[in-house]
């Protein structure tokens, strides 16, 4: 999984996300990254986002 390491992201970033309600099923939500939320350097289930959307979650992948 990508995603987990804060210095991987950054604003204007095209990414697969994975918002709360989603968790159980794994859906993924893809979109472009408005604002970074997690504070730390490194997050095992993937650091959390703010999409453009307005959408929250975690980022499951980078999309190339």
């Amino acid at each position: 999984m990508e995603g987990q390491r804060r210095d991987e992201i950054i604003p204007g970033l095209l990414v697969d996300i994975v918002v709360k309600e989603d968790q159980p099923t794994g859906k993924l939500t893809r979109g472009i990254v408005a604002d970074i939320l997690t504070s730390s350097s490194f997050h095992p289930r993937g650091i959390k986002v703010r999409l453009h959307t307005g959408q929250v979650g975690r980022v499951q992948q980078i999309v190339e």
